[in-house]
């Protein structure tokens, strides 16, 4: 096991010297290219504001300082090799900011939130920029008219971000959509549906933010990378909240995303560890508005859809028909590319966790057979599964979570407390969030009715 700093410099004359712990190893985060341009897809993210008359303070362009810190560390330091457990990391990260003292104060709810979503254990410390980084934002210039949106959320090119935005657009909103331009399925998807949307609302001047950030191979010496990449949404919640601190009135970002996926019960036993990702879960997102509070942004995260399943989400989307339209362009795969080996394309796999959560929420919403979707496993009655490939493994676990939960529905209340913390959440909602558990999955058992699974 080794330890890793990761420390950030505003280009080659930011040379303070930090001490480094027994046996840990440093990388430099050079943020800066050129002379003052911002690296990793900041620069450009704050020209693409600009240019739509939206202008993030110093604080939101800190947000998204650190999340690059977090995003380089979580992609780029194997579990593998650099963990005692294969699972276990210990990070530190030294950020440069514009406030040192308001980040300080902040620290103790970022190391809550970060050992929370990846399961490593996190350090920070924050110190000041060099006096000439002090300013990096551009400033805003003195105009009469702000930037026309009154709506922020999350654009994934998942089915439950298309709902999102079609909801908000069919409300006569006015989003900017914030999307983090990953593999070129998931980057694809989003483009093409953000077209199709600008296509069908021609009238709303609402718009898209696309950041792209990604680390080489090599970044962090000794490491290879990591693919696990549990902290991907602190890098897509930091991304909207540095947009958001560029609006004109206190914003709510939306994170759209159905109860079940939200919450994420453990399907099984085993699955605590790596297979339960607790990227919207409702502590994180709690931390977050902690956070923010802390830093003084005038800001919140809310997940609109926290109380319903992904197929209620489909039937009560406000414009059914564009939905329908605009499925199959939208993209739920685990792993969209993995069929490449049988000489497949991108498409669906159709039996990993958000596959079958998705194929259950269109039989739910849309009925028999109306599903547009090509998935690599297209009838998954046609024969039993093998529970020792990927194609039952997933799917022999929601049988094993259905069977437990329909003998023993007292169970609920109890379960959704096993992926983290509940205690934001008051009585009542707690209740819904058990109820929207029990009805997320028996939304995926009428899917599964007559499928077999079986070892081998």
């Amino acid at each position: 096991m080794r330890r890793h700093v990761i420390i950030g410099r505003y280009g080659p004359g930011d040379r303070s010297r930090f001490p480094l712990g027994d046996g840990e190893l440093e990388t430099r985060l050079d943020l800066v290219v050129g002379e003052r341009a911002l690296d990793h897809g900041i620069g450009r993210a704050l020209s693409d504001l600009a240019r739509l008359g939206v202008y993030p303070s110093e604080i939101g362009v800190d947000v998204l300082i650190l999340a690059a810190h977090v995003h380089a560390a979580d992609t780029r330091v194997s579990r593998d090799s650099e963990s005692q457990d294969g699972w276990t990391r210990e990070l530190r990260l030294i950020v440069p900011v514009s406030d040192p003292d308001r980040w300080t104060a902040a620290a103790p709810i970022f190391v809550r939130m970060l050992n929370f979503l990846t399961g490593d254990r996190w350090s920070l410390a924050f110190r000041a920029r060099p006096r000439r980084f002090a300013q990096v934002a551009p400033t805003r210039p003195g105009t009469l008219i702000g930037p026309p949106f009154n709506d922020l959320a999350l654009f994934s090119g998942g089915l439950d971000s298309l709902i999102g935005a079609i909801d908000a657009l069919e409300a006569g909103r006015t989003p900017l959509l914030i999307s983090h331009a990953g593999e070129g399925a998931t980057s694809d998807a989003q483009s093409t549906i953000f077209e199709a949307l600008k296509a069908q609302y021609p009238a709303i001047p609402f718009r898209r933010l696309r950041l792209w950030m990604a680390f080489p191979e090599g970044f962090v010496r000794g490491s290879a990378g990591e693919n696990t990449t549990r902290g991907r949404s602190f890098l897509f919640f930091a991304l909207g909240v540095f947009a958001g601190s560029g609006l004109d009135d206190p914003f709510t970002l939306k994170v759209p995303e159905n109860g079940l996926i939200a919450v994420n019960v453990p399907l099984d036993p085993l699955r605590l560890g790596a297979l339960s990702t607790r990227t919207t879960h409702p502590f994180y997102i709690a931390r977050w508005n902690d956070v923010l509070t802390t830093l003084g942004i005038e800001g919140r995260i809310e997940n609109p859809y926290w109380d319903m399943t992904k197929g209620e989400m489909v039937a009560a989307c406000a414009d059914g028909a564009l939905l329908r339209r605009l499925t199959s362009t939208s993209l739920s795969c685990a792993a969209p590319t993995k069929g490449r080996w049988q000489g497949l394309g991108t498409q669906h796999c159709g039996y990993c966790l958000p596959c079958l959560i998705r194929r259950a929420s269109l039989l739910k919403g849309f009925g028999p057979g109306a599903d547009p979707t090509v998935y690599t496993v297209d009838d998954l009655t046609a024969r039993a599964l093998d529970t020792r490939q990927s194609e039952g493994v997933q799917v022999r676990s929601f049988q094993f979570a259905i069977e437990r939960l329909r003998a023993r529905p007292a169970l609920a209340p109890i379960l959704i407390h096993k992926p983290g913390p509940l205690f934001d959440e008051s009585p009542a909602r707690q209740t819904a969030l058990a109820d929207v558990y029990r009805r997320g999955l028996e939304e995926v058992g009428a899917l599964l009715t007559g499928v077999r699974t079986r070892p081998g």
